[in-house]
């Protein structure tokens, strides 16, 4: 019988590895094509991997928990037929289950530790996880001996220091780091696991964080960790926008089959102002300044388990509203039944977040790396104003609504965070009432 190679799926363009979660299958089982035949892991979402051919599953080639690059073989299938040699089948990136998704979650990046005259290693979110458990700090972590493809700590590394170090013995040292990188690498803090809580008493309930919800904390203190974050704030009233919206919504979605929410009109509104100011549309990389020239929206969204997720609208500078819309609506619902990509997470350069969704006024949004900041727009509320006019002075009811934003310090100085922002505020408070495109 003829055997196919199951090949472990290209996830997105910066995923070089993922997890196996769980097998489905075991060898001898019987498979059809496209049926399920693992569920994998990746820094951003989790996701079903299918048979790519019908027959019976010969060899498990990996464990539950193993960490695995790209392009490896992991399984392999006994097919009926006439082929007399072995072929390989590479399976499309499925569709992301998604049981437990990611939006902010941890990548596997270099550690910020300083490594000085030395190259940064990299660590798999399931050794970073292990790492947690265990107590082990990132300074840490640093001394352990990696045997995997340019010196790695795989599971087994770590696994082995663990025992070695609560039997007393001391550990090889790890290897001297490789030649300095071409660019200079500015080394942030490093962030050092916390012991283990213990609970001496009282009536409590302990719950262990989920997986997902381990991997956002992880991307949070990073983000803290390698951004120097300063928060800005404006007021904004967008009264026009609101009633605009209040009078074409009905005809917008029986003309375009879409519902019309704010989040589309706000996007907008940044994209026109990140055109005008590209560096808030940019990434650090040691000491040199990488300006995007692609302007893909991240949309930060809350999930019914409560975690976040933050799919990325593409190219949203050549999209018009009914796009934007279309993108808005179509992401936000994959994201909520679990329908995403793994490329609908991928190649973000500006993250939107709407906290006002959930009844708050304002924000102070953690940026998501690599990017160089990120924006919240808080709850829409009528309140009294002042209204200047040519007469003179007058109080008003009017729709008034927060936005603040996040940057990174260390690219972004106040007065461009400020300005920008401000001209954010403006391009929403110029809306034009009588606006006829879409």
């Amino acid at each position: 019988m003829p055997t196919v190679d199951l090949i472990m799926p290209k996830m997105g363009e910066s995923i070089m590895e993922a997890t196996i979660l769980r097998w489905h299958k075991k060898p001898g089982d019987s498979i059809a094509l496209d049926e399920t035949v693992l569920e994998i892991a990746t820094d951003k979402v989790d996701t079903e991997v299918p048979s790519t051919a019908s027959g019976i599953l010969s060899e498990v080639l990996f464990s539950e928990n193993d960490v695995v690059p790209i392009g490896t073989v992991i399984a392999r299938i006994k097919t009926e037929g006439t082929q007399l040699q072995e072929e390989t089948i590479v399976p499309e990136a499925p569709v992301s289950k998604q049981s437990e998704p990611a939006e902010v979650p941890y990548q596997p990046v270099p550690l910020p530790v300083d490594r000085t005259g030395g190259a940064a290693r990299f660590y798999s979110p399931l050794v970073m996880n292990i790492a947690q458990q265990e107590g082990i700090g990132l300074q840490e972590l640093e001394r352990i001996a990696g045997t995997g493809n340019d010196g790695r700590v795989t599971k087994k590394d770590i696994l082995e220091y663990v025992a070695n170090r609560n039997a007393g013995v001391k550990p090889a040292a790890a290897p001297a780091p490789a030649a300095a990188p071409l660019r200079p690498v500015v080394s942030a803090p490093a962030v050092t696991a916390q012991a283990p809580m213990t609970t001496t008493g009282g009536n409590v309930e302990i719950i262990e964080m989920d997986r997902m919800r381990r991997l956002i904390a992880d991307h949070m203190l990073k983000s803290r960790a390698t951004s120097a974050h300063v928060t800005s704030f404006v007021e904004v009233d967008v009264t026009s926008m609101v009633m605009w919206r209040e009078r074409v919504k009905k005809e917008f979605e029986k003309r375009e089959g879409e519902k019309l929410t704010f989040t589309p009109l706000l996007i907008e509104a940044v994209v026109r102002c990140l055109k005008r100011y590209p560096w808030l549309n940019s990434s650090v990389e040691g000491h040199n300044i990488i300006l995007k020239k692609d302007i893909n929206i991240g949309m930060a969204t809350a999930l019914p388990s409560g975690n976040l997720i933050v799919p990325v609208i593409r190219h949203a500078d050549q999209l018009n509203l009914v796009g934007l819309t279309r993108q808005v609506n179509q992401l936000a619902n994959g994201a909520r039944n679990g329908k995403l990509r793994p490329d609908d997470t991928q190649g973000g350069t500006f993250t939107f977040t709407n906290v006002g969704t959930f009844g708050s006024l304002m924000g102070t949004p953690i940026i998501n790396q690599p990017q160089v900041a990120v924006l919240a727009t808080g709850a829409i509320k009528k309140r009294p104003v002042v209204i200047e006019t040519k007469e003179g002075d007058t109080i008003g009811i009017r729709h008034m609504m927060y936005i603040s934003m996040s940057y990174d310090h260390r690219i972004i100085d106040g007065a461009l965070g400020s300005t920008f922002l401000t001209a954010v505020g403006k391009e929403l408070e110029q809306f034009d009432a009588e606006r006829s495109d879409w």
